[in-house]
């Protein structure tokens, strides 16, 4: 989708969109939202960021998803001037002049870091949120020194985007999620995430993130998902968690995924763009417990990913089911 064609849609007289999640977890799903709702939303982030009317605002994120038509409502909102560059992998690398506010997936800012002219720029950038995936610890470690405001969000398409922020930057880093005014967590019995955000979305929604709320009762912190647990012979473990250990040592892509078991009732797999199976199993052992030592590794080509970037763990299940 163009930024006219989506201007186009935001300027019918329809109160709605059509928007599509993102599929991480399976085939993307479309929906309607309501118009005023991502206004409500665009209002909130803008304010709590501190942004101005003028203000640039970077556009680099495909319009087809939530994140990219939520860059475009809030630069109309808030009256932002609005950078739009075609979605890349390398996207301050064509712009000259960085802008105020920008929101940018973990991909792209790693790019960023690894080039001397688009790190000064992404350091030039006064609001920065990242969203769409997982922030490796050594990503936020290296953020913490960036002189302005670096933002992890929170949210998803049912809340139009984010409805919490964690701070990554300065001696206010944080690994706790600050929640918008008017937005409430909780956690169910099943120790998933429960929002109340009546703003931007119409009823509670519950989630598939574990997670854990502070003692204030009002941030919280996201310990992975619920679709991602592997209940091996009575142990539960989180994928997150697992692959978290593993990150620093690993210099290849991989995922941990699962797949039923006669006897465990479910396994541990390891699926990684190499054939250095001996490497990565002297990992596994040096890194995680025996709990937590997969069952089988699995060779492949490219890890599965959504279009949007993230892990695409269904088809990784998939993958570690049929090998």
């Amino acid at each position: 989708m163009t930024l006219e064609e989506f201007i186009n849609q935001w300027q019918s007289p329809s109160p709605t969109l059509l928007v599509h999640t993102s599929g991480s977890t399976g085939k993307p799903k479309p929906m309607l939202v309501e118009k005023r709702r991502m206004e409500a939303s665009a209002r909130i982030t803008c304010s709590f960021l501190g942004l101005k009317r003028g203000d640039s605002a970077l556009l680099c994120m495909p319009l087809d998803y939530i994140a990219g038509k939520m860059m475009v409502v809030r630069a109309i909102v808030w009256g932002l001037q609005l950078i739009d560059i075609p979605p890349c992998g390398h996207p301050l690398k064509q712009i000259d002049t960085p802008p105020v506010f920008a929101a940018m997936v973990p991909m792209q800012v790693y790019n960023s870091m690894q080039d001397d002219d688009e790190r000064q720029k992404l350091w030039q950038i006064k609001h920065l949120i990242i969203g769409g995936g997982a922030i490796s610890d050594e990503m936020a470690a290296e953020l913490r020194l960036h002189p302005n405001a670096v933002w992890s969000t929170y949210g998803m398409t049912e809340t139009l985007s984010h409805i919490a922020l964690r701070r990554l930057s300065g001696p206010q880093a944080s690994e706790w999620y600050e929640p918008f005014d008017g937005v409430n967590v909780s956690i169910n019995a099943d120790g998933c995430l429960v929002i109340d955000a009546p703003t931007v979305c119409a009823l509670p929604l519950t989630t598939n993130d574990i997670a854990e709320i502070a003692a204030d009762g009002r941030r919280f912190r996201i310990r992975g998902r619920k679709d991602n647990v592997i209940c091996s012979g009575g142990i539960k473990l989180q994928i997150e968690e697992m692959e978290a250990k593993l990150r620093p040592y690993i210099n290849v892509p991989f995922l941990i995924s699962k797949r039923s078991d006669p006897k465990f009732g479910e396994t541990v797999v390891m699926i990684a763009e190499t054939n250095d199976i001996e490497s990565l199993k002297t990992i596994c052992k040096e890194r995680l417990n025996k709990y937590e030592q997969p069952h089988k590794y699995i060779a492949v080509d490219s890890i599965p990913t959504t279009e949007t970037g993230k892990p695409a763990r269904a088809k990784a299940m998939e993958i570690a089911q049929t090998h």
